[in-house]
């Protein structure tokens, strides 16, 4: 799928139209562990918690099933991994190992906050991001210095990108319908839902970061700012 080539939305109403962002390969760039097992491992060792001697086959091993599109949050795989081998932590034990074993230095991509910048013409911004481990885009975002009105993250949600729920969700938290909301992201598989989901995508094999805010003209779509 490419981008999109005709906007859908009516913009010479008072319309709201506004953008949501994907946020890792999209607004940033960040380091994922090699080997996602042995990080968690570092974390669990760390806080005293006994590792399994086969901690590597747990960890990738699925312990439940999900419905077709749902999230598996990895802080419930890591309790599950664990009692799966007679081992138990707590929720909140498993969400603070998580989020130690992924929280990596980020670099803001290029153009990034330009294009942050043309969508708050527009009205109030979303990060729309499919992300396994609660609190890491938040923390990602903080990290990057980077400030939106709403963060909808698969975790959060329940649903990944490219369904439809998500995408729902993202356009509920801006306050608009999915027929007034751009989603920009790097994936066409996934960040290519809003499309189907009848939002508008665009995909940064089509529009750089930097050429957003001329697309967002040419397009017709004008500064949400204060009027009076």
């Amino acid at each position: 799928m490419r981008g999109t080539t005709q906007f859908k939305c009516a913009c010479g109403n008072d319309t709201l139209v506004v953008v949501s962002f994907d946020c890792f390969g999209t607004l940033v760039d960040a380091d994922r562990p090699a080997e996602p097992w042995v990080a968690v491992a570092d974390e669990l060792a760390a806080r005293g918690v006994r590792v399994p001697d086969d901690w590597e086959r747990a960890y990738r091993t699925s312990h439940r099933e999900y419905d077709r599109g749902a999230e598996a949050p990895l802080d419930e795989h890591v309790r599950l991994a664990l009692a799966s081998r007679g081992v138990e932590i707590g929720e909140a034990t498993a969400c603070e190992v998580t989020l130690a074993a992924f929280d990596a230095p980020v670099v803001v991509r290029d153009g990034a906050r330009e294009a942050l910048d043309a969508a708050r013409d527009c009205g109030p911004v979303a990060v729309c991001s499919n992300c396994s481990v609660p609190g890491l885009v938040e923390r990602t975002l903080d990290r990057a210095d980077i400030a939106v009105d709403h963060v909808v993250t698969s975790v959060d949600c329940g649903w990944r990108k490219p369904h439809r729920a998500i995408f729902e969700r993202t356009a509920d938290a801006l306050g608009v319908g999915l027929a007034d909301l751009i989603h920009v992201g790097d994936d066409a598989r996934t960040d290519g839902g809003a499309e189907r989901a009848g939002a508008t995508t665009v995909l940064l094999d089509d529009v750089s970061l930097a050429a957003l805010h001329g697309w967002l003209a040419d397009h017709g779509i004008d500064s949400g700012g204060d009027d009076s």
